[in-house]
């Protein structure tokens, strides 16, 4: 889950639902507060993302999602990653397809 913090481009509504609705689920995940700025800084955390296997992310959109990833040295694979898109889905929709 990516809370876009500094870039505020996805609706606080939506956000703070999809992240309520994942919190209450009771499983496990992982929120960073900007993918964008991680990926400014080449974070390692990246790494471990890719590193995850099976991986759901909830942001924006995919394509800037995996050219965020590209850019900070870390690509995401090609299968087996799913970039949910809280720019134009609904927070049931995103949780829906993150628990899914």
């Amino acid at each position: 889950y990516c809370n876009c913090t500094y870039a505020k481009v996805i609706s606080p509504e939506v956000k703070k639902d999809v992240l309520r609705q994942l919190s209450d689920s009771g499983r496990a995940f992982d929120a960073v507060a900007d993918l964008c700025d991680m990926s400014a800084r080449k974070d390692p955390a990246l790494q471990k993302i890719v590193d995850g296997g099976c991986t759901k992310i909830a942001a924006c959109y995919p394509r800037a999602v995996k050219w965020l990833f590209h850019a900070a040295g870390t690509p995401l694979p090609d299968e087996g990653v799913e970039v949910l898109n809280m720019r134009e889905a609904s927070a049931d929709e995103v949780v829906k397809e993150m628990l899914a």
